[in-house]
Parts: C-alpha cells; sequence; structure tokens
C-alpha cells in the first residue's frame, strides 16, 4: 500500500515536470511567433520583399553639349539592340549563327557572347549586337519565329553629329573602366558610359544625370514576372559651350589639309574659346563600345597623335613669336627704347660661339618695330643678351605661358618657361648666357602651347590679364571670368611700340607675313610669324649648306607658327596656330591664319554682314623665304 502511494507521488510530479516543460516549449514558441509576426513583421516583411521584388537601376538621358548658338554638338539618339535569352534560345551557338545571316555579326564577337552565356544563368539577357540600322531591325522582326529566345530592345546611344570637327573639344564616353568604379551603383551597369576625354569628361557629374528606378517581381530563381513599378532618371543638365560652330568648321576645314596642326581663336575681351582644332582628329562615335585592339593600337601608334589635344597639350618652341616677350622685357627694364638701332650683319659672336640670323646676309641697322617686323634674330639677341633671362621669364609667365591656364578642359600642359633658378633644380646647372640668347628668339627650353600663344596675343592687344573659358556662365561648376580681367601690369608705351611691330609683320613693305594681310584696311589684323627648329643644326650642316625644308624628312621639319590679334585698333579676336614640321612661319602658317581671322570677322555679330575678302590687295612677293 505505501509503495502504492510512493509511485503514484513519482508519477504526479513526472507528470508535472513534463507538463511544466511542454509549457515551457509552447510558451517560447508562442513568444518567438508573436516576436515574429507583431514585433519584427515590418523587417520580415521588407525581406521577403526583397526575396521577391528585384530593384533595377535606369541610367539616365545624359545632357546635351551645344554651342553658343544652340546648335547640338553631343546628344543622345534612339538605339536597337539584339538580345539572346540562352534558356529561351537553347542552342546558342546555332542561334547566332542564325543571326549572323540576317544581320554582320564578327566571329569574335559571336565568341564573346557564347563565353557570357556560360557565365551567366541562363534567363539573363545578353546583347548580341547593339545600334542596329532600321534595316536590320526589320529583317530580325520579321525572321522573330525563327529566332527563339531572342528579343529587340531600344535605348539611347551617345551621339556627335559634328564627327571630328569637334571631337577634342567635346570629347567622348566610353565603357567604365576597373579603376573607374567607385561604389556607385550605376556605374556598375553594363550599358552605362562615361566621359573620357574632352567636355565629357571635365562635366561628368554634370552632365550624367541622376538615375531612375525599376521593380519587378521574380520568382525563387530571379526570374522577372512582372514589372511593378518604373521612376525614369533625371536627365543630366545641357552644357552651353563658348564655341562657335561655323568658326570651329572653317579652322577644322583650313587645319585638314595639314598632316598635324592645331589652331585656337578667343574674344580678346572676355576670353571666350571660339574655335579649337586639332588635327589630325578622331571620330568620337567608335569609342561608344570600345575600340578594337587593332583600331587602338593605330590611333595610339601614329605619330601624328590624333587622340591628343594638340591645342592645349602640345607643347612647342614658340619660335619668334616669343620676340615681342623679349622686346616688352627690354623696354620695361629700361635697356631698350623703341629708338634703340642695332646692326644685323647676320650673326652675333658671344665668346667663340657664332649665334647665326635666319637671314644670312643679316638685315642691316633696325629700330625695334623693324625688328619685329623683319623678324631679326641678332637683334633679340642683344636684347636678350642686355635684359637677361630671369626678367624675360617674369614677363613671360604675365602673358599666361609657363603655366597652365586653367581651361576647363582635361589634359592641359603647362610649357616651359626658363630662368636660372629652374635649371639649377631641374638639372643641377647654371645658367650660361648663350642660353639666353636662344630663349631670345623662342628657342632651346623654352616652350609652349597654342593656347597659351593665343592668351599671349590678347593680352597683348587688350593689356589686361585675359583667362580662357570654353564653357558659358551658368553650368555648374563652370568658371566664372572676371568683366573685365585685371590689368597686365605692363605700359601702355611698351605695349603701344610691340603692337605697331606685328603690325608691320602683316601690313608693312618689309612684314615677314604680309601673305596674311586682310583686304579691308579697317580691319588690319596685327600678328607675329614664327618657325621653330626640332632638332639642332650642327656647325658641318651649315658649312656644307642647310638642306630646305621640303628636302628633309616630315619629322625633321621646322615647326611653322602664327599669333594675330584684329582688327588692329579696336582688338576683338585673337588666333594662335601651329603647324607642325610645317616649315616656314609666313608660308606654312600665315594663309591659314589670314583666313580664320577673315572668317571670325565675317562672323563678328557687331560688325556689318558681308564678307570679307581674304589676302586682297597685297604685293606679289609673299615675303621672305625663309622667316624666323
Amino acid at each position: 500500500m505505501h509503495r502504492e502511494a510512493e509511485r503514484l507521488r513519482s508519477f504526479s510530479r513526472r507528470t508535472l515536470l513534463l507538463g511544466a516543460g511542454q509549457l515551457a516549449v509552447f510558451g517560447a514558441l508562442a513568444g518567438r511567433l508573436y516576436y515574429l509576426q507583431v514585433v519584427a513583421a515590418d523587417q520580415y516583411a521588407l525581406l521577403a520583399d526583397e526575396n521577391r521584388i528585384n530593384h533595377r537601376l535606369l541610367p539616365p538621358a545624359r545632357g546635351a553639349v551645344l554651342d553658343r548658338n544652340g546648335v547640338p554638338l553631343a546628344g543622345n539618339r534612339p538605339t536597337y539592340r539584339v538580345l539572346v535569352i540562352p534558356e529561351q534560345a537553347g542552342d546558342v551557338a546555332a542561334t547566332l549563327e542564325a543571326v549572323a545571316r540576317l544581320i554582320p555579326l564578327p566571329p569574335e564577337r559571336a565568341a564573346e557572347v557564347i563565353a557570357e552565356a556560360r557565365r551567366r544563368r541562363a534567363f539573363v539577357p545578353i546583347t548580341i549586337r547593339d545600334d542596329l540600322a532600321w534595316s536590320e531591325v526589320a529583317r530580325i522582326a520579321v525572321h522573330a519565329p525563327e529566332l527563339p529566345g531572342v528579343a529587340l530592345d531600344s535605348g539611347l546611344l551617345r551621339d556627335y553629329p559634328m564627327h571630328r570637327v569637334t571631337a577634342h573639344v567635346v570629347g567622348y564616353v566610353g565603357p567604365v573602366a576597373e579603376s573607374e568604379l567607385n561604389g556607385d551603383p550605376l556605374l556598375e551597369l553594363p550599358e552605362f558610359r562615361i566621359g573620357k576625354s574632352g567636355i565629357e569628361r571635365t562635366y561628368e557629374q554634370v552632365l550624367r544625370g541622376r538615375a531612375g528606378i525599376s521593380r519587378y517581381e521574380v520568382n525563387a530563381l530571379g526570374r522577372e514576372i512582372k514589372q511593378l513599378y518604373r521612376q525614369d532618371g533625371e536627365p543630366g543638365t545641357d552644357l552651353r559651350l563658348t564655341i562657335d560652330l561655323e568658326l570651329q568648321r572653317h579652322v577644322y576645314r583650313r587645319l585638314a589639309g595639314e598632316q598635324s596642326a592645331s589652331a585656337v581663336v578667343l574674344d580678346v575681351h572676355a576670353g571666350e574659346v571660339l574655335a579649337l582644332a586639332s588635327v589630325p582628329a578622331f571620330d568620337p562615335a567608335g569609342f561608344g563600345n570600345g575600340l578594337s585592339r587593332d583600331t587602338w593600337q593605330a590611333l595610339t601608334a601614329d605619330p601624328r597623335a590624333p587622340l591628343m589635344n594638340k591645342a592645349i597639350a602640345g607643347q612647342y618652341p614658340p619660335g619668334s613669336t616669343f620676340k615681342m616677350i623679349v622686346a616688352l622685357a627690354a623696354l620695361e627694364a629700361g635697356v631698350a627704347t623703341p629708338e634703340l638701332r642695332v646692326n644685323c650683319p647676320g650673326h652675333l659672336r658671344l665668346g667663340r660661339h657664332v649665334f647665326h640670323c635666319w637671314k644670312r646676309w643679316g638685315h642691316g641697322e633696325l629700330t625695334l618695330v623693324d625688328a619685329l617686323s623683319q623678324s631679326c634674330d641678332v637683334y633679340f639677341y642683344e636684347l636678350a643678351r642686355k635684359v637677361g633671362i630671369d626678367p624675360i621669364a617674369a614677363m613671360a609667365r604675365r602673358f599666361g605661358l609657363g603655366a597652365r591656364l586653367g581651361i576647363d578642359l582635361p589634359g592641359e600642359r603647362a610649357g616651359l618657361v626658363p630662368d636660372r633658378a629652374w635649371k639649377q633644380k631641374a638639372l643641377g646647372q647654371r645658367w650660361h648666357q648663350g642660353e639666353t640668347l636662344v630663349a631670345g628668339i623662342g628657342q632651346g627650353f623654352v616652350q609652349a602651347t597654342p593656347l597659351q600663344l593665343a592668351v599671349m596675343a590678347a593680352r597683348l592687344a587688350t593689356g589686361r590679364a585675359v583667362l580662357p573659358s570654353i564653357v558659358r556662365g551658368g553650368a555648374p561648376g563652370a568658371p566664372q571670368a572676371a568683366d573685365p580681367a585685371p590689368p597686365i601690369g605692363v605700359s601702355e608705351a611698351a605695349l603701344s611700340c610691340v603692337r605697331r611691330g606685328m603690325y608691320e609683320v602683316v601690313n608693312g613693305e618689309r612684314g615677314t607675313a604680309r601673305v596674311a594681310r586682310l583686304g579691308a584696311a579697317d580691319v588690319a589684323m596685327a600678328g607675329k610669324t614664327g618657325t621653330s627648329q626640332v632638332r639642332r643644326i650642327t656647325q658641318s650642316e651649315r658649312l656644307s649648306g642647310v638642306r630646305k625644308n621640303e628636302e628633309k624628312s616630315w619629322q625633321e621639319r621646322d615647326h611653322a607658327l602664327f599669333v594675330a590679334f584684329a582688327p588692329y585698333r579696336e582688338p576683338r579676336y585673337a588666333l594662335a596656330l601651329v603647324v607642325e614640321h610645317g616649315g616656314s612661319g609666313s608660308q606654312a602658317a600665315g594663309p591659314i591664319a589670314r583666313d580664320i581671322m577673315a572668317k571670325a570677322l565675317e562672323l563678328d555679330p557687331t560688325r556689318p554682314r558681308p564678307a570679307l575678302s581674304a589676302g586682297g590687295a597685297r604685293p606679289e612677293s609673299a615675303g621672305p623665304s625663309d622667316p624666323a
């Protein structure tokens, strides 16, 4: 009896413990369910939606690039592409063969599509080819029933209607490189393109816009079922440039006959770049989907450097276009006056060295204006010797040489204005007086870009520190030029003397650039020729007779330069141009400069509309055969 009661009590305790355990388990389950379904309901609903809903970024329409008059230089155009969905196509290789019978499809592209299909999930579409012509779209559409898994899609493609004419200014867009990824998911989209050069690169953030978004319901495998929501992106901001397309076209056409050349035209007061061209150029449209290896190698191996914007990145000895700087340095230092006379016998001796003038038999006795007009080397050897390299360098920097000017284009280079401190720091050597003489005619270490030379001409014309710009006011991030620019800090008397010399270069009876004379007297142009050597002439070559430029290989010929402003009395435009290995500045660069300036004046909105004649009444002789 006692043992039965003990057994019953033990059973009751076990039942109680088991019940308590069950109650605890069910309580924990109930608490967990309450937490999941009530407390954390929103969080888990969101996670469930993320598994059910796929978010996709939508690339925004890129902002347009316009010229000063609103003419499009870069925009977007609708484009069609053909896609393949591997799971629907089955045999991808056979499908691509069928597509290749309808539209051109390079074998290497077909191989890339097959490789991509192996890497991706079977339901992910792969682009076979984009930018289809309408006839190609029609052929694909007509044969669609015979092409399982093949679909047509539409989008926007960057369009450059001016092609090579504005290639170096506008630039181009291309696929995002691995090194350019910065965490922005928009950059990871396969079809997204970013600016790689020119305005497209400088104002990438402005032109890009903001991405849109779409939401799709997907199944457990990630396959899209239906679209739930779509919000298009915010288009990029349009940019209006200072470029005048009509003038730009004219400049490009005049340069296109040369193997390699560049030119810049500026408004001398505002510093606005009205034209900026570099030849040879490239077609920016070809970069949208990446160039083939052969095409890229051909562009990069070309000695004429078609990818370089030579107007801002080409660095050349300025030659005799630098003589205005030497003249101003000497005038301001008080070591020369406009009436200073120097005799030129064709050479100048300094110790054991002989420095030759371009005119072997010499110019005779000259004043400063005469020396500029006839580009006498001996006169400027003498001025440079008198004033020294440091004052010359300081004057050159006042006129925009030797430093980047901050134009809103990538790739601008600084050129070089040497002085004693520079040589000691860069080469660890002291400066020699002979190097001062060579610098006095714009040779030796001195280097400048066409943009810097155009700014120099604009500052000579106005006496103000004009800065160049290429995007008109109103664009986010665009620099705003001071109006008017501050004075350059050079006396008007010195500037007037140099301007008079430049006037005589073009309009004087013995000027080296009479070929550049304009027909109308009220729009007379003031300018300066320049011929810069690309290699040093040895003494043995000089004694045996220096070959003419046309007898040399292209790479050995001198560069031809020209700087100018017009009209002379009321300056409005400045220009600088360089014809690489063109030979004589007067013969190669002068006629081009004349035609460009005539066009700029013809298009001047402040002047009467009738066209000006370029090279009107001018003497039969085009000038000396080999002016500096």
